[in-house]
């Protein structure tokens, strides 16, 4: 069942952000980066093709049985913005993430966050538009990453950095509360559980799969449970 996109939505949204105890992370040896978490509406079923070259992608990957990569049948109600990355980036490339990236000098996680927003989609917001921020997340490569949740007013429309990103999805809140949703796996070189969230045909691991999941439990849930310790997937440390 889709999650309509209205004021109550938004209303709940920024209550539970302005309520929320922020987790915030302080490490020198860190650069600092913002990503938007842009909510939008959408259509359910515009998105029954993938638009991204998923099978140039996939080949050699280990995959589950039920997956294949794509981001199909995921739109519907209210939604949130997902970027396939370019695949000839020098780091992380063709993986999923959300439009961001390191703060510029002298800039606020805000300020990054929607110039990322507008450089990397084509969507131009201003501050008004933010309902409030989630937890700081420390990742592998270097980076805390502070995510900034944004309210677009309506469908928007995308238009992505070819350079940058290949395509942009309207992925529905709902997915996010899909019975399968989170997965927890172990691994070898770390103690701490990798997480992962299904959506469409693939999953999103750390740290994008950290803030979405936070987004699920504070925003949709009410739940104030920390994602700052959820492991990153070994590909994804560099």
């Amino acid at each position: 069942m889709t999650i309509t996109y209205d004021d109550r939505l938004r209303d709940q949204l920024q209550q539970r952000l302005a309520g929320h105890a922020r987790r915030t992370v302080s490490d020198p040896s860190k650069r600092h980066a913002a990503v938007a978490v842009v909510l939008v509406d959408s259509l359910a079923g515009e998105d029954r093709v993938d638009p991204a070259p998923v099978d140039d992608w996939i080949a050699g990957r280990p995959m589950p049985e039920d997956l294949d990569g794509r981001m199909v049948d995921v739109s519907g109600g209210a939604a949130f913005f997902l970027c396939r990355r370019a695949s000839r980036l020098s780091s992380h490339s063709a993986q999923w993430a959300l439009p961001g990236g390191r703060l510029d000098p002298g800039e606020t996680v805000v300020d990054a966050a929607l110039r990322e927003l507008d450089e990397e989609v084509g969507v131009r917001l201003t501050e008004t538009s933010v309902l409030g921020l989630l937890d700081d997340y420390p990742t592998r490569s270097g980076y805390v990453i502070t995510p900034v949740v944004i309210w677009g007013g309506g469908r928007l429309d995308p238009r992505p950095a070819p350079d940058e990103v290949v395509a942009v999805y309207r992925v529905g809140l709902h997915q996010l509360l899909r019975e399968d949703s989170p997965r927890f796996i172990t691994i070898p070189e770390s103690p701490r559980p990798v997480v992962q969230m299904p959506l469409g045909n693939d999953l999103i691991h750390a740290p994008t799969g950290a803030v979405l999941l936070q987004l699920r439990w504070l925003g949709l849930e009410g739940r104030s449970d920390p994602v700052d310790e959820l492991e990153q997937p070994v590909f994804a440390w560099k």
